[in-house]
């Protein structure tokens, strides 16, 4: 049977080390579409305008009607800030943005 979970991390200082066992399909949806909106240059995109670009991209049958897409690109931007997949730009609001290829 495969594993309908996927490990992730988080960047905050606060849980060092901590991971999270979450929803595989979801985190993956969500990664792929994350990933696929914000820019590989800083200053990025803010993260309501990350979500905004991304909700259409979300597949229907994992997220429908965009539900608790806000939770889960926050949990899934925490994840690739942890891997140094994504980074923050330093302004505020936070803005993120890609490293390389991902």
């Amino acid at each position: 049977m495969p594993d309908h979970k996927i490990e992730i991390e988080n960047v905050n200082v606060n849980k060092p080390g901590k991971s999270e066992r979450v929803d595989r399909a979801k985190y993956l949806a969500m990664r792929k579409a994350l990933l696929s909106v914000l820019p590989d240059e800083a200053p990025g995109l803010t993260v309501p305008d990350a979500k905004e670009a991304l909700l259409p991209l979300l597949p229907d049958d994992v997220f429908p009607q965009g539900n608790t897409a806000g939770w889960w690109l926050k949990a899934v931007q925490l994840d690739l800030e942890a891997k140094g997949v994504i980074r923050r730009a330093p302004r505020k609001p936070v803005h993120l943005y890609r490293l390389g290829t991902a």
